[in-house]
């Protein structure tokens, strides 16, 4: 049995590069820290200035009522993805271990209530797309979702609220073949906004 790589790469070699973007610390101690090469030894100001350049057009919503463990690996699936921002609604509070840090490179915002939510996207004319499986739901795999939203996820478990899911504009059920009645929130939350991708970076590169 060996001992396990350290993760990222040791201290700069060579002349110090010139820049805004370079932590001096980072160059002179190392960078261990999850970011793609493209951003080692970048401070973290500059790596969420560089991202905020090329963000996507969805926000991915969360109701946290019951401090929900899943919060934290949405916002890592959120970063991943490049998201606009992530939403806490309901507690202030969340388990960010899931998050894997990813939390200080995301813009993050708190709404007290699902109103609270629904005036904020209302005076940007973002929709709401609720993701959950109910009667009238429509198959995300058919549905045309719209470049600018918010994608919006209930709590595990009891999944959108009676308030979320009547406030949304749309809510969409992810297909299942299985014996189980729901999946994941944060399985869900992965699927959905890979589904954005494909819809709205993929198929456009294709075209």
């Amino acid at each position: 049995m060996t001992d396990s790589q350290p993760v990222g790469v040791g201290p700069w070699e060579g002349p110090l590069p010139t820049g805004a973007q370079w932590d001096s610390q980072l160059l002179a101690e190392g960078d261990r820290r999850n970011v793609v090469d493209q951003y080692r030894y970048w401070s973290m100001e500059a790596i969420v200035a560089d991202l905020d350049t090329r963000r996507h057009g969805f926000h991915v919503a969360v109701e946290n009522w019951q401090h929900d463990l899943n919060i934290g690996s949405v916002v890592r699936t959120a970063n991943a993805f490049n998201a606009e921002a992530v939403h806490i609604v309901g507690r202030r509070r969340w388990n960010r271990r899931g998050a894997m840090v990813t939390d200080r490179y995301q813009h993050l915002y708190h709404h007290t209530d699902v109103a609270e939510l629904v005036g904020w996207a209302a005076e940007r004319n973002l929709p709401l797309i609720g993701i959950d499986n109910f009667p009238d739901s429509v198959p995300l795999e058919t549905y045309d979702l719209p470049r600018s939203c918010v994608l919006l996820f209930g709590q595990e478990g009891p999944g959108l609220s009676e308030e979320a899911h009547t406030a949304c504009d749309s809510v969409l059920s992810i297909a299942q073949f299985g014996s189980t009645r729901s999946m994941n929130a944060a399985a869900a939350a992965a699927i959905a906004m890979h589904a954005w991708v494909r819809r709205h970076v993929y198929e456009q590169t294709v075209l």
